[in-house]
């Protein structure tokens, strides 16, 4: 089924949300899914910080919490509407053109395997724009990501301090200058229904 945004001819033809988490991020993801409604028409693409050595239940853990299917992420899956995607531990999740996933296990990108920096940078260049969402963590992963969003007409989002079980990722996405909204983590789901132009019924 085709994704198309229905609205006003300015707004940007989003493709894809990618989500960035890392430390307390996996609270902020159930929170924020949990928010989506069943109708919503983008496909979200998520890469959070785990353990490589363990199996990864997030997935699991995320889908009983939304309307929305969550899979782990395959080689060679196609992006779909309403569907989430979960970068597996250990592997770079990349989009190429044309909205497939290609998981790769090369270098890790500011210690870290896999990378929202690689997410964000591939979905950019395969969609323009593109919605990019920076949940709690430490470090700077995605801040590199959120440029790169924006320099290629996406919009950025970045969880507020004051919700942030750790600031340090999306202070490092605000301080590059690329974040158009700071929101607390009960308002990001409501600014992605608008951007995409979703139905909250």
């Amino acid at each position: 089924m085709p994704y198309t945004y229905e609205g006003p001819a300015e707004r940007p033809h989003f493709r894809v949300v990618v989500v960035a988490a890392s430390a307390g991020g996996l609270n902020a993801l159930a929170a924020l899914l949990t928010a989506l409604p069943s109708d919503f028409p983008l496909p979200l693409a998520i890469v959070q910080h785990i353990d490589p050595n363990h199996v990864s239940l997030i997935a699991n853990i995320l889908g009983r919490r939304t309307k929305l299917l969550v899979k782990q992420a395959e080689a060679d899956d196609v992006l779909m509407p309403g569907v989430v995607y979960v970068a597996p531990p250990g592997w770079h999740m990349i989009i190429v053109p044309g909205g497939a996933i290609t998981l790769t296990q090369s270098a890790p990108v500011h210690f870290v395997r896999p990378s929202a920096d690689q997410l964000f940078e591939s979905a950019a260049r395969a969609f323009g724009p593109v919605i990019g969402v920076v949940l709690s963590g430490s470090g700077m992963d995605g801040a590199a990501g959120a440029t790169a969003v924006k320099a290629l007409g996406g919009t950025v989002i970045a969880q507020d301090e004051a919700t942030a079980m750790f600031f340090g990722m999306p202070q490092a996405a605000i301080e590059s200058g690329a974040v158009d909204y700071v929101l607390p983590l009960d308002d990001i789901a409501a600014q992605l229904v608008s951007l995409a132009g979703s139905s909250t019924s």
